[in-house]
């Protein structure tokens, strides 16, 4: 069974920092894109970041600039680093593993909620 190990969550004050953690097998690590996620209370999910194996990112506008994306590649664990944390931050946050050749696989996570309040 496919295990993405996420952690890192909790409650943070508005302009502070966090640093997210998935860690998942050697096997999976290497062979996928590793991705962050979330989803606000009534919002569908969506992408906050991206990073490949050779490490090309991708963010979404609303993080860029604010949030990093980076692989410990001999750790097999991707991080999140967010810093100057809003409200409009909190969410679940998900892990996720895709590879879009074969064999394709997409996995996620169970979540680590972030909740941004004063």
């Amino acid at each position: 069974q496919v295990q993405l190990v996420e952690s890192g969550g909790g409650l943070v004050q508005p302009g502070g920092s966090l640093r997210l953690s998935c860690a998942t097998s050697r096997s999976i690590f290497t062979r996928s894109s590793m991705g962050w996620y979330r989803q606000a209370p009534g919002k569908q999910r969506e992408l906050v970041a991206t990073i490949t194996y050779g490490g090309s990112t991708d963010f979404a506008d609303s993080v860029k600039g604010r949030f990093t994306i980076s692989r410990a590649n001999a750790e097999n664990t991707v991080y999140l680093q967010m810093n100057g944390i809003k409200p409009e931050d909190t969410a679940v946050y998900y892990c996720n593993a895709r590879r879009t050749v074969f064999p394709l696989f997409d996995y996620w996570g169970q979540g680590t909620q972030v909740t941004v309040s004063s």
